[in-house]
Parts: C-alpha cells; sequence; structure tokens
C-alpha cells in the first residue's frame, strides 16, 4: 500500500479505502493486512467507521490504528452502513474511494487493476467479483451458495459475466467528486446502499462498470440464524426500494416473492382440494400453483445433485439455499406491503 517510487506514484491518484466495522473481531485484522499488501505506488490511508462494537473489535481497531499511522478512526454511533460509509468518505483526502467490508479480503493488485480501469473506462463507479469463501461446515455451504449459479439470482459481481457497463458495482471503487455530485450515500437505507448509489450514479450520467478481474474474497454468515435474519433484512430494504423506485428494480429481485406467494397460496388450497371443495374447471386451473413449489423443490434437488461432498453437504448447501430465498421474499413482501420502517439487520448486532 505504501509508494514504491516517487516518480510511478506522481502518476496515480491517492486512495481512500472506507470500511464500515462493527463486531467484526474475527475478520478485520485479516480485511485491514489485504489492504496493506495491495502494493498500491501512490499515497493511500485506511478510515474506519467504528460502530459500538460488543465483541472486543473497538480494541483491535484501537491496536491496529495505534501502530499504523495510515489508519483512522471515525465513530458511527448509530451503526448503520450508509451513515458509516458517509462519514468515513466525508473524512477521506484523496480522490478515488475504495470500499471493503470487514468481512472481505482485497485479492493482490486488486487496487492497482481498479484504478487503471477507472481511468481507462471513465467510470464514475466500478466494481468487481465476488469470492465466497467459508471455514468447514455451515459457512462452506453459504459460501458455496453464493458462488452457485442457484444463489443469489444472477448478479453480475457473483461470477460469469463479461467486462462492461453495470447496473450496480460490488464493493466499489468509486471518484470522490462523482460521490458528492449525487449525495453519497442515501443515509435512510439500511440495506441495498450500494445497488441505489449506482442506480443515482447512472441516472446522473455516470458510468458504473464491471471487470471481473477484480477478485474481492467475502466471509458469509457462519450460523442458520444469522443468514435468516440477514437475508429477511436485505429484502425487506430491497421492498422498500421497489416502494421508491417502483418497476425501475431488475426483475430477478421479483422471483423469491413470487415463490413465497405461490407456496402460501398452495398450502391454503391443498384441503380443499384434498377433500374435493375444489373440483371441476375452477379447481384444475387452481391446481396449477402447486407447480410453483413442486418446481422449486425439484430445482433444491437438483442443485444438491450437482454439488461435490457428502451428503452432510449437500443438505446444508439445499438447506442454504431455500434459506436465502425464502427469507428474502417474506422480506421483500413486508417491505413492499408497510415499507422497511426501522427494519435492522440483526445478524450483524445479535448472536
Amino acid at each position: 500500500m505504501a509508494p514504491e517510487a516517487n516518480h510511478e506514484a506522481s502518476t496515480y491518484p491517492g486512495v481512500s479505502y472506507v470500511m464500515p466495522v462493527l463486531n467484526e473481531a474475527g475478520y478485520i485484522e485479516a480485511a485491514v493486512a489485504s489492504i496493506f499488501a495491495q502494493e498500491y505506488p501512490a499515497d493511500s490511508e485506511i478510515v474506519l467507521a467504528l460502530g459500538p462494537s460488543s465483541d472486543g473489535t473497538d480494541a483491535i481497531v484501537e491496536r491496529l490504528a495505534n501502530a499504523d499511522p495510515r489508519i483512522r478512526i471515525v465513530r458511527n454511533p448509530g451503526m448503520d452502513i450508509p451513515i458509516g460509509l458517509n462519514l468515513a468518505i466525508a473524512a477521506s483526502r484523496h480522490p478515488i474511494i475504495v470500499r471493503v467490508d470487514a468481512h472481505t479480503e482485497l485479492a493482490p493488485g486488486y487496487t492497482l487493476r481498479g484504478v487503471q480501469t477507472l481511468e481507462r473506462t471513465g467510470a464514475a463507479s466500478l466494481g468487481g467479483v465476488m469470492s465466497a469463501v467459508g471455514r468447514p461446515g455451515f459457512q462452506s455451504a453459504v459460501a458455496r451458495a453464493y458462488n452457485s449459479r442457484f444463489g443469489l439470482g444472477g448478479g453480475a459481481y457473483h461470477g460469469g459475466a463479461h467486462e462492461g457497463p453495470a447496473e450496480s458495482a460490488y464493493m466499489g471503487i468509486m471518484r470522490a467528486d462523482a460521490l458528492a455530485q449525487v449525495g453519497g450515500f442515501d443515509e435512510t437505507l439500511r440495506r441495498g446502499e450500494d445497488w441505489e448509489l449506482n442506480y443515482r450514479l447512472r441516472q446522473a450520467g455516470h458510468l458504473v462498470w464491471l471487470d471481473p478481474e477484480l477478485q474481492v474474497r467475502y466471509w458469509p454468515r457462519s450460523t442458520w440464524s444469522r443468514l435468516a435474519r440477514q437475508f429477511h433484512s436485505t429484502g425487506i430494504w430491497r421492498g422498500e426500494l421497489v416502494r421508491r423506485l417502483g418497476g425501475k428494480n431488475p426483475l430477478r429481485f421479483f422471483a423469491p416473492p413470487a415463490l413465497v406467494i405461490v407456496t402460501l397460496l398452495a398450502v391454503v388450497l391443498l384441503p380443499f382440494h384434498l377433500t374435493g371443495l375444489l373440483s371441476g374447471p375452477i379447481g384444475m386451473l387452481l391446481a396449477l400453483l402447486y407447480l410453483g413449489p413442486l418446481a422449486y423443490l425439484l430445482l433444491l434437488l437438483v442443485a444438491g445433485i450437482a454439488i461435490d461432498g457428502s451428503l452432510g453437504d449437500r443438505a446444508r448447501f439445499v438447506l442454504v439455499l431455500a434459506t436465502m430465498h425464502l427469507s428474502w421474499g417474506i422480506g421483500f413482501l413486508i417491505g413492499v406491503v408497510r415499507g422497511a420502517r426501522d427494519a435492522v439487520d440483526t445478524s450483524r448486532t445479535e448472536s
């Protein structure tokens, strides 16, 4: 991360890494170490937006900051990610902002490649590909689901995409002046802030870019309850964005809530079919609803068979997929019907 030579450093803009941090004792040091390993040939700094953690994270961050003057701390007492990001960006000194999460690790050469792509394309915001990893057991199954085409619904940053203009940017590398022009992250959102920011950048005429050569290692939630709460909260806030922006949201976001609705209708109608209260043409027409959950069960079965591993590995993978889809879909419907209100991602704050 330190300059290699003065003449080379002068050709590259300075970079500020911004990171919201809350209850990340098991991950924060690796995230910071991946930044220090970047060998970016110009000035750089790390600005950590530190929330009131309860797991010893604060002491770790204080130790890291005391050991290296390139790390600075801004306090984020409200804990919300968009507020923390805006606080860190406001405290930053450089024209390029690189977002890093405490659950992520940047691949070697990430920053240099990202800045070069930013300059080559003229983009205001760009991102790369998430590469989820997990410790053996449940977290490994979650990582496998993140990386699977069955998992997160086809977002380009989950792999398989080609370089080019994009809808959003994962862990964005951004121009500070463009962020200032659109007002930074929307502090009324608690999830989906990246997508919404890049939407406003695109609306303002800026280019958002995907470079699949950029790799970010991501450590997902490691327990079932945390995963369910994370996806439920994310779904709620996506529902809130649909309330705000309507059909400007991609169609893929509507698949999980559609599955939830069809499944609920099938559960309600099943007793009527079994008892013969629903029959004739109407009954046959309504029976088509069962195709939805049956097709989904078949999809889960195929997904479980397609992966390598033991029977336990396959069962965990299928459980994770269903948890992601159904938790997200239920949350989405809640967010659309009543709005997000004060919904919080408790997977970050509770055990």
